[in-house]
């Protein structure tokens, strides 16, 4: 399944939205950060969800 978001400017920056398919594991009724990781060796971004600690 490919999914693909656009990528659109927002003052001085680039944003996107994460598509909700992509959350199916992510309990939604809590906050959570989404990390962006980039592989050098495979040239491959990769993301992961990670729970906000209050």
């Amino acid at each position: 399944m490919d999914i693909k978001r656009k990528l659109y400017s927002r003052g001085s920056s680039f944003e996107t939205t994460i598509p909700r398919p992509l959350l199916f594991s992510v309990n939604l009724k809590k906050k959570h950060n989404i990390v962006f990781k980039y592989d050098q060796k495979q040239n491959r971004w990769y993301i992961d969800f990670e729970e906000m600690k209050k």
